[in-house]
């Protein structure tokens, strides 16, 4: 392991402090690419438009064509978390635009796979459906975008994951990684997509004089503005009842779509996409609503069931509470279950639905426990303890459950620092010799690509694969599993110099002893930090005074430190080795409340010895 300090340019550095930004702000916004205070502006009036999205206003007047018909609406989405928000967001938002029919369908993660498949398409249809949308998937659903057209469905693909070389032929595609597309945040997550059609449609219910666009209250200002032109943005315009969207009659108060961003927020976080700066003010928006006890009740009872505060909520609450909770459904039973949590408006059904979420996701901690222990044991079995594992890991375990072969990868790849698949037996019927894979990457390796060599090698050895440049699935035949593991292995060997192979943190460098304060952390965890935008690290060499085992499984390093000369705790979960008596330590800040006493502490990221 190396700790790396940040490059911290000296003259954004000042500049932003100049312009009244916190001095250890200042430093470390300069440190991620942050050149001026504007640019930390999160105003719903600095979200970029949506008519820089291409196709969006195809979908925006499919919709509001078929609003206008009365024909129904039926959202396909996807059993993660993001694609647990983009439907709750799709169904909340048509409803709200004055969409009277609309249903959704969530495939099942084992039964049915990824995405819109054929077989889903005719679920869509035997529902009484004319229009399938899909969130979260899609852009590779070929075959199943044939099929729903060749049932007479009308079909809207909405999507941010890569495409394939063939695009489906559907009646509109949003995604901001299609061919062509100019749109500048290409990380935007599926919710995100989905919220932003539902701008473009509400700015074309605006220009067919469904909506008084006077009724908005200081709308964001400049033509090319999200608040204005052919694709409005969520400004605080009055709301009233539904009512059939191009019905005759006066036009009707332009409806808020703001409260939705609590659930954008979420689905951003949660599927680990880049902060960019359009996804920052997306998060902002999203958490400034829940701190002021503005959201829905699903959310809040995910909150109370996690033993999260909403009025101090963070990312971190986003991405390892709420969002793991949400994601259980679809790992061990049945994504419906989150969605319904994200779409009841009552308290009580909300609660029930929250502490059902709690204990599947106990029970997939139990089950993930077990499965990353013996994957781990699998995965060390493949070098001697003197050596260097191999350049990427491939497992599979009859046993292993399929739900969460992804979390596991994860947890081999954070130890390991390699790109890993772990792969189960496919438990869909007649798929029982197939084996599905999901896998992480490290820095410098893009899965997706890697899977996409790999297929063109080694032609027939995956059934399918997807994903992203970090994240990805396959599917192998269990009898190819060597292949794959070999050839993955060789591209890996190929990619990746030893540089890329050494895992390295980088940091923000050392601490200054006068922000080690309760209220400086909170001001840190009051920001937006997450993927592409890392939360505050820092490194220095410290003293160990003393250290023990703590926890249930005296699994976790409990630390007394002298930092700067002063005495502070520090708490390095999920290790257990000593450390010596000086160590350069990689630390995040965190507070830790005992019988009212607020005492701040590190939380360490790892050790240089």
């Amino acid at each position: 392991m190396k700790i790396i300090a940040r490059d911290i340019p000296p003259r954004a550095a000042w500049a932003l402090e100049q312009a009244g930004v916190h001095p250890l702000l200042a430093r470390l916004y300069a440190a991620r690419g942050v050149r001026a205070k504007d640019e930390l502006d999160d105003g719903l009036g600095r979200l970029l438009p949506p008519s820089g999205l291409k196709g969006i206003d195809a979908a925006a007047r499919l919709l509001a064509d078929a609003m206008a018909q009365n024909k129904r609406l039926c959202i396909v989405a996807d059993y993660d978390c993001d694609g647990a928000t983009a439907c709750a967001v799709g169904v909340r938002g048509l409803r709200l635009l004055g969409a009277t029919h609309v249903d959704y369908l969530v495939p099942d993660r084992v039964t049915d796979g990824y995405g819109l498949t054929a077989s889903i398409a005719r679920r869509v249809a035997e529902r009484g459906a004319d229009v399938l949308i899909t969130v979260d998937n899609g852009i590779a659903s070929v075959e199943g975008v044939a099929e729903a057209k060749a049932l007479g469905l009308q079909v809207l693909v909405t999507d941010h994951h890569l495409p394939g070389p063939e695009l489906p032929a559907a009646d509109a595609i949003v995604n901001p990684n299609q061919p062509g597309c100019t749109f500048e945040s290409k990380s935007m997550a599926g919710v995100g997509v989905m919220f932003y059609v539902l701008l473009a449609l509400r700015a074309e219910l605006r220009a067919r004089g469904v909506f008084d666009a006077s009724s908005a209250a200081g709308p964001p200002q400049g033509a090319s503005g999200p608040g204005t032109g052919s694709a409005g943005a969520p400004s605080p315009a009055g709301g009233s009842e539904p009512r059939e969207a191009g019905s005759v009659g006066a036009p009707r108060p332009q409806p808020k779509l703001d409260p939705l961003l609590t659930l954008v927020a979420l689905g951003t976080v949660a599927d680990v996409v880049k902060l960019d700066a359009n996804n920052r003010r997306l998060v902002a928006q999203g958490l400034k609503r829940i701190r002021a006890g503005q959201m829905p009740a699903g959310v809040a009872a995910l909150f109370t069931a996690a033993g999260r505060k909403a009025p101090v909520a963070t990312t971190f609450d986003f991405g390892f509470a709420l969002g793991p909770r949400i994601n259980a459904a679809g790992r061990l039973a049945d994504m419906t279950l989150g969605i319904e949590c994200l779409l009841t408006d009552d308290a009580g059904r909300a609660a029930e639905l929250a502490a059902t979420l709690d204990g599947i996701n106990r029970e997939r901690r139990e089950i993930e426990g077990g499965m990353r222990d013996q994957a781990l044991l699998m995965a060390e079995s493949l070098f001697q303890e003197d050596e260097e594992p191999p350049p990427a890991i491939s497992v599979f375990d009859p046993d292993f459950h399929e739900g969460v072969v992804g979390i596991v990868a994860s947890r081999i790849k954070d130890k390991l620092h390699r790109p890993t698949f772990v792969f189960a037996a496919s438990s869909a019927p007649g798929k029982a010799h197939e084996l599905k894979g999901s896998g992480r990457s490290i820095p410098g390796f893009h899965l997706r690509d890697a899977l996409d060599l790999v297929a063109k090698r080694h032609p027939g050895v995956l059934l399918k694969f997807g994903g992203h440049a970090m994240a990805a699935g396959c599917t192998v035949a269990e009898e190819a599993f060597d292949v794959f593991e070999q050839a993955l292995a060789q591209v890996a060997r190929e990619w990746l110099d030893v540089a890329a192979l050494t895992r390295r943190i980088e940091t923000d460098g050392p601490l200054a002893p006068e922000y080690c304060r309760a209220d400086m952390v909170d001001t840190l965890h009051r920001e937006v930090w997450g993927q592409g935008f890392a939360p505050p690290t820092f490194s220095e060499e410290v003293q160990v005074l003393s250290q023990r085992l703590v926890g249930e499984g005296k699994n976790h390093l409990s630390i007394k430190l002298i930092h700067q000369g002063n005495p502070i705790d520090a708490i390095w979960f999920s290790h257990t080795e000593p450390l010596p008596a000086r160590v350069l330590l990689a630390f995040r800040l965190d507070v830790n409340e005992w019988k009212g006493e607020r005492k701040v502490q590190f939380l360490v990221e790892g050790a240089q010895l």
